[in-house]
């Protein structure tokens, strides 16, 4: 596409917080790179305040947003007349195509009616990424929804082959390309560990495990937690638990109780602000993501920036992402088996060799490459 190329892409983004607006933001800047000209249009109300488990769904006020993004936070996901006004502004800017995310089948109604009425009053192609077709947490009207929205792209980008075979029950026709989640690049560099510690008050020679991220239940926090009580007494270790709780924190802290963890566990409970990221996957020796559902997650692509080594369990696209023995463990979704593969991380000492490998493994995952590939599709419709 030449230096006039235009395109909107339609997501979360600045003052939105959460590693979906992250990526849309970073996918407006390399769209800016390669000479495609675009906007960011968002949400002034993304969830009402009865639907949103978390505390704040905004960064916080001193923040600014990213630069040379422009960004447009012009949709309520429950004010039709918002949709309309946003469907006009995106008419005058005359895109060649359009960028919707979706992953959540709540946002079906706005982001669906949103799409139908573009290519109404526009007629260029919208490409849908799609983060999740099957939500992890199902409701009623979920396949409704996410039929509707579907329906109203011209092609799919998804970001596991779990996706695109989800997507394929729903539409086994359009074009559709699978592209993985690029590493996050955004949260500044890597840290010396034992600096990183120091400024979390973690002991310089302890093993530290890090699991990070919103905490639900299909995230298996529980697991993870049993799994380090079984090594407790064999291993000196730290369990770092960093992120926002969306379900009871009670629950949580009973259970570190009843497994007698209160001396292995630390909960920095709270959304962990972007400039804080680094000190934890600095200090961190390996990253646990003992997941009992999964598309794809972005975790993994914070611990490639940082070259932390990973543990995922054998679900959906975890294991695409983390190559078992070579930057990582894939086990399966028990304690034991998280356990036994924490256990033998530590034993072997593999965390050097996994880094090693890291530094040619996230080549598959670049910014340029997905934003190329989303443009080729693009012209293709």
């Amino acid at each position: 596409m030449s230096e006039s190329g235009k395109c909107v892409i339609i997501g979360p983004a600045f003052p939105l917080r959460g590693g979906i607006a992250q990526l849309n933001e970073s996918l407006s800047s390399e769209f800016t790179k390669q000479g495609i000209v675009n906007t960011v249009f968002s949400f002034y109300l993304q969830y009402p305040s009865f639907l949103f488990p978390g505390t704040s769904q905004k960064e916080a006020v001193d923040r600014k947003g990213p630069e040379g993004v422009n960004i447009q936070s012009t949709i309520s996901s429950i004010n039709p007349i918002s949709w309309w006004l946003t469907v006009r502004k995106i008419a005058q800017q005359r895109p060649d195509f359009v960028v919707v995310r979706y992953w959540l089948p709540f946002m079906g109604p706005c982001l669906g009616t949103i799409c139908k009425w573009v290519k109404h009053k526009t007629g260029v192609p919208v490409i849908g990424i799609l983060d999740n077709v099957v939500p992890h947490e199902k409701r009623i009207g979920d396949k409704w929804f996410t039929r509707y929205f579907l329906n109203q792209c011209d092609g799919f980008v998804t970001m596991s082959s779990t996706v695109q075979s989800e997507l394929s029950v729903f539409d086994s026709v359009k074009p559709r390309k699978l592209l993985y989640h690029p590493v996050y690049d955004h949260f500044g560099e890597k840290v010396e560990k034992a600096l990183a510690r120091k400024h979390l008050s973690l002991p310089e020679n302890q093993k530290v495990i890090l699991f990070f991220g919103i905490i639900r239940k299909y995230k298996g926090l529980k697991l993870l937690l049993k799994a380090v009580s079984k090594m407790k007494d064999k291993t000196d270790l730290t369990l770092i638990v960093a992120g926002e709780f969306y379900e009871d924190r009670n629950v949580y802290t009973k259970l570190i109780e009843k497994l007698k963890l209160q001396n292995h566990v630390i909960v920095n409970a709270g959304f962990v602000d972007k400039y804080k990221v680094k000190y934890y996957f600095s200090a961190a020796d390996i990253v646990a993501q003992p997941y009992l559902s999964a598309t794809q997650s972005g975790v993994t692509q914070i611990a490639y920036h940082f070259d932390t080594p990973m543990l995922v369990t054998n679900v959906g696209g975890l294991p695409e992402m983390v190559p078992h023995g070579k930057v990582g463990y894939v086990c399966e979704p028990t304690a034991e088996s998280v356990a036994t593969a924490l256990s033998s991380f530590f034993a072997k000492n593999d965390g050097p060799t996994f880094v090693a490998n890291m530094q040619e493994e996230k080549k598959r995952f670049q910014w340029d490459h997905f934003a190329k590939e989303i443009e080729r599709l693009a012209l293709s419709l």
